[in-house]
């Protein structure tokens, strides 16, 4: 690991939070994206459920790579194309530039192909003499910026007009307008001749089909069907992965790049080539030449690694850029090398090595949202854990990450020592000398420790439950145990009120930090722990009940991905419910009926933790307080509120500083929503929520207390 690692990591972080334009600028993208993604799934047949089909689609094509490729490279070479498979970049480049110099090149005009930035190919061509002009808008401002993108979908997005004006000012050497059309106007005439007398036309290809050997490349400004088809020779640089089996594969994947990009159905433009017509002849009267170069470039590694195999089912069209948290602050320059946002991860270690990826993985701060929204439904969360855990392996992991991943530890002593240690934590003295030596952030207000835990008073309680309907395991994590065992024990007596038995028998804590920060052996264990302690519970007819959504998200989610194959730690799984779920449930079942004004003239506003979305979203507590007569609205800005689990525990800029401003968009809705308080389900993300809007923050059950 380079020295500098962090330093310089600080350093971007710092600067992207001084400069809010440009995360102002990438939010309001961000957003958009999600916003139209979210009415174009309200239009389409089926909704969100093509995810299914892509997913399914790119296991099948992914598992048969060897056996379609090598089908496309015999139905290209039939349609006359001349096909190259290029074991790395270097053999790629080596490639382009022996055929730029066979053909006397000194034009190369460029379109979509994000494949030739990942291989660095403009440099090497410059080098040689050959001109090389992207044509893509957003690209071509970056290339003549000097920059990289910004975002893989929207590479310019954080350049406003009076930026991209004066950049063709400089280029042109003529005064361009501060306004869009004028900027157009120019960038046409600029591109024009360039279309035209390039001598190579240089493309990626957003797919390619096995059974018919032809490519198939989706824009929306028509450059590169321009650039593709004009000049007498076109190469397509495209990364195997790309490849998949049928015609019905691709107009899949047609559907699926734009629509999961920015809502789209489908871009502007779609050409599909199969090798050149017969009836096209270059100026010279020659045939015009079609080359396909098939990049590998570690792609093959990152087929046998089973846990980076799925990076390889990535379509790029940018959506988990849209929706994660810290990325939205910092943007690509700062999340990412060549390949940005939580994909960007892992790409990055597969093309460009475990050290690149390493300098930004950290700035993942697994929320899980990227899966969330990832139309292959990719779990890049587990493989950024992999990725952060083999460069620990390596490196080392910081220290403030150690400390968060025992925070189970801290807690027990933190709860036997809890007279002391909350003097301790009210000091602030002490909170600041733990920032220096620790990293736990000096800012942050903790909840007490309680020295009578959860386990101890359950253990002292005696079942109110004489002749039980249904029987429960109540899995408790750290806070409810060690903070708040009174809000554990409401979560009981609410059990217990509907006729369920309820046992609390011996567990661990759900492990999670060790999955965030990429503790995976640990993290393994502990899943291996629990799915052994609780499945024979659940085979007696018990089901599992987790008052933390983090917590139940890492029996429900996280733990069959952890231990892939194993029975118990899918039975769990399967059994294991978010308490205001089970308790609806329960109250349908039971016919029970809540007092209607109970909460009757109360308004809330509600957060959803990220790790509930993929278990039910906060229906079951909204549902919950409905039906007590409370009105609750939820209230989210569609992505993290900027905690990440104990992310924000942490101090300085990877942690506390950061996570403020990923939250700031939150606490705005939050304050100017006229809401009489928060209510979630989530105990960190109730910390972060009480301190960035100075509102009382409750979890639902302690509303009980509250009336």
């Amino acid at each position: 690991m380079a020295t500098d690692r962090y330093p310089r990591l600080y350093h971007k972080i710092e600067a992207a939070l001084q400069d809010r334009t440009k995360s102002d600028l990438l939010r309001g993208c961000m957003k958009r994206g999600r916003d139209t993604r979210a009415a174009a799934l309200e239009a389409l047949p089926g909704g969100a459920s093509f995810r299914d089909d892509v997913r399914a689609a790119k296991e099948r094509c992914i598992e048969n790579l060897p056996r379609l490729k090598q089908q496309f490279i015999e139905r290209a070479r039939q349609r006359g194309a001349i096909v190259h498979e290029a074991a790395t970049g270097a053999e790629a480049i080596a490639y382009c530039l022996d055929l730029a110099r066979r053909r006397g090149a000194r034009t190369i005009a460029k379109s979509k192909s994000l494949t030739t930035e990942e291989i660095d190919l403009n440099h090497p061509l410059i080098e040689a003499g050959v001109e090389v002009v992207e044509t893509d808008l957003g690209e071509l401002i970056i290339q003549l910026a000097g920059e990289k993108p910004f975002h893989l979908v929207f590479p310019s997005i954080h350049k406003m007009a009076p930026d991209v004006a004066e950049i063709f000012s400089r280029v042109t050497g003529t005064e361009v307008p501060n306004d869009i059309p004028a900027i157009m106007k120019v960038v046409r005439q600029y591109l024009r001749p360039i279309f035209l007398n390039a001598d190579i036309g240089l493309t990626g290809a957003n797919v390619g089909i096995a059974e018919t050997g032809g490519i198939c490349i989706e824009t929306n400004e028509g450059n590169a069907r321009l650039v593709s088809s004009l000049g007498s020779c076109h190469i397509c640089l495209i990364g195997m992965e790309k490849i998949v089996e049928t015609v019905e594969d691709a107009l899949l994947m047609i559907l699926a790049h734009p629509v999961s990009a920015s809502g789209q159905l489908p871009t502007n433009y779609v050409t599909w080539m199969h090798g050149r017509s017969p009836l096209g002849e270059g100026p010279t009267g020659d045939d015009r030449e079609s080359h396909i170069i098939i990049l590998d470039n570690g792609r093959s590694a990152m087929r046998d690694d089973p846990e980076m195999r799925e990076a390889l089912y990535c379509i790029r069209c940018g959506a988990c850029m849209n929706i994660c948290p810290t990325y939205g602050v910092v943007g690509g320059h700062t999340f990412g090398h060549i390949y940005p946002g939580p994909m960007g991860i892992c790409w990055t270690a597969g093309v460009h090595g475990l050290e690149v990826a390493g300098d930004f993985a950290q700035l993942c701060i697994s929320c899980g949202l990227c899966k969330e929204i990832c139309p292959a439904q990719i779990n890049m969360p587990q493989m950024i854990a992999e990725i952060k855990h083999r460069d620990a392996a390596a490196t080392g992991h910081l220290l403030v990450n150690r400390v968060m991943m025992g925070a189970d530890r801290a807690a027990r002593l933190g709860s036997a020592t809890a007279p002391l240690a909350n003097l301790a934590l009210a000091s602030r003295p002490i909170r600041q000398l733990l920032e220096k030596t620790i990293g736990l952030a000096a800012e942050r207000r903790l909840p007490p420790f309680a020295f009578s835990t959860f386990m101890n008073r359950f253990a002292k309680r005696v079942s109110r439950v004489a002749t039980p309907r249904r029987t429960v395991v109540f899995f408790v994590d750290v806070y409810a145990n060690h903070n708040n065992p009174d809000l554990g024990l409401a979560a009981v007596d609410a059990l217990e009120a509907l006729g369920c038995a309820v046992i609390v028998p011996n567990q661990d804590v759900s492990g999670y930090p060790y999955i965030a920060y990429g503790g995976m052996d640990q993290a393994r264990r502990i899943a291996r722990s629990n799915s052994d302690k609780l499945a024979p519970w659940v085979r007696k007819g018990y089901e599992v009940v987790a008052i933390e959504p983090t917590a139940t998200y890492a029996l429900a989610v996280s733990y069959p991905n952890l231990l892939r194959g194993d029975e118990n730690a899918r039975l769990l799984a399967d059994h294991t419910h978010e308490l205001f779920e089970f308790l609806i449930e329960q109250e349908d079942e039971t016919g029970f009926h809540p007092p209607a004004d109970l909460f009757a003239g109360r308004r809330f506003g509600f957060h959803c933790a990220c790790h509930q979305r993929p278990l039910g979203g906060g229906s079951g507590a909204i549902k919950w307080l409905r039906r007590r007569g409370a009105q609750v609205e939820l209230i989210e800005t569609g992505t993290c509120c900027g905690m990440g689990g104990t992310f924000g525990l942490k101090g300085g800029l990877l942690g506390y500083d950061l996570s403020r401003a990923v939250g700031q968009p939150l606490f705005d809705l939050f304050v100017n929503s006229g809401v009489e308080a928060i209510v979630t389900e989530s105990s960190v993300c109730s910390i972060q929520l009480a301190e960035g809007t100075a509102m009382k923050v409750y979890h639902p059950l302690e509303l009980l207390t509250l009336r």
